[in-house]
C-alpha cells in the first residue's frame, strides 16, 4: 500500500474520520484501536505507534483456505520482521514497520509471492 500507516488508541469514536477511505477499528472493553492512514491520525490519542507499511493480500480470500497469512508471517518472521495484520471480510493486511519494507519485500519475493507495488 502507497502510504504511510499508524497504530494507535482513541478514547472515542468520535475521534476518528469515518469519511476515509482506508481504517481499522478494533474494540474490546478494554481498548478502542485504530490503524489507519498517518496523516489522518487524530490529533487525541492515548497511544500513538507511526511508521508503519502495509501489503494486501491480493484476491478475495475464501474462509475455508488455511495457512496463508500464516505463511506470509512464516517469511517474515524467519527474516526477523515484525508484523501487525488486520484482516477484512474479504482480505488480509500485513504492516511492517518502514525500516523494513525493503527487506519484507525481498524476503516475500524471494519466497514466491509477487509483490505489486502502487508507488
Amino acid at each position: 500500500m502507497p502510504y504511510k500507516m499508524t497504530v494507535c488508541k482513541v478514547r472515542s469514536i468520535r475521534d476518528i474520520e469515518l469519511g476515509d477511505d482506508l481504517y481499522f477499528i478494533g474494540k474490546t472493553d478494554e481498548e478502542l484501536s485504530l490503524v489507519c492512514k498517518t496523516e489522518s491520525t487524530p490529533a487525541e490519542t492515548t497511544e500513538r505507534d507511526d511508521g508503519w507499511r502495509g501489503f494486501r493480500i491480493q484476491g478475495v480470500l475464501d474462509f475455508s483456505l488455511i495457512g496463508i497469512l500464516s505463511e506470509i508471517s512464516g517469511v517474515l518472521a524467519r527474516n526477523k520482521i515484525g508484523i501487525f495484520a488486520v484482516s477484512t471480510y474479504n482480505t488480509d493486511y500485513i504492516l511492517v514497520k518502514s525500516e523494513n519494507l525493503e527487506r519484507a519485500v525481498a524476503a516475500l519475493s524471494e519466497a514466491g509471492y509477487y509483490i505489486i507495488t502502487n508507488e
